[in-house]
């Protein structure tokens, strides 16, 4: 997603990572949101980032995603919502690993399993420990795959 949206502009990735941009102006030493109407060019490009980041996000999800998120104010509440939701918070990923770790740790071809089956089994479980920074060497694969069919 990062990747997609910075080939946009990196202003929409910004914008889902952090607040949207809103204008403001100093008033009697009070800092408020500045009026739409007196908004420069510059700032309403800038303000328009976080709607097209909601464009981009609303557009790739499901309709149950979407409906979890649609009381979202901005592209960063629904991106926080996400990283709860889809695994993204450090906690949860770090208990996501440990399991994934133990997983690979025990793997072992069952009785009436096929090879098909099994190496889509090591293959999920080698995807989702990289996804979450896991690195193998090739040989160490090879010899646990090996080993245990």
């Amino acid at each position: 997603m990062k990747i997609f949206v910075e080939a946009i502009h990196k202003g929409i990735w910004n914008a889902i990572k952090n607040e949207p941009f809103i204008p403001m102006v100093e008033n009697k030493k009070v800092i408020s949101g500045k009026p739409w109407s007196q908004w420069t060019e510059q700032e309403s490009k800038k303000s328009q980032y976080d709607c097209i980041a909601k464009n981009i996000t609303t557009s790739a999800l499901s309709s149950n995603e979407f409906f979890s998120v649609s009381q979202c104010e901005s592209t960063k509440e629904m991106w926080d919502s996400f990283e709860v939701t889809h695994e993204w918070a450090n906690d949860v990923k770090r208990s996501r690993n440990h399991t994934l770790i133990q997983e690979y740790e025990m793997f072992r071809m069952l009785k009436g399993e096929t090879i098909v089956e099994v190496q889509k089994w090591f293959t999920h479980i080698i995807n989702h420990l990289m996804s979450l920074g896991k690195t193998f060497d090739k040989e160490e694969l090879n010899i646990k795959v090996h080993c245990h069919i």
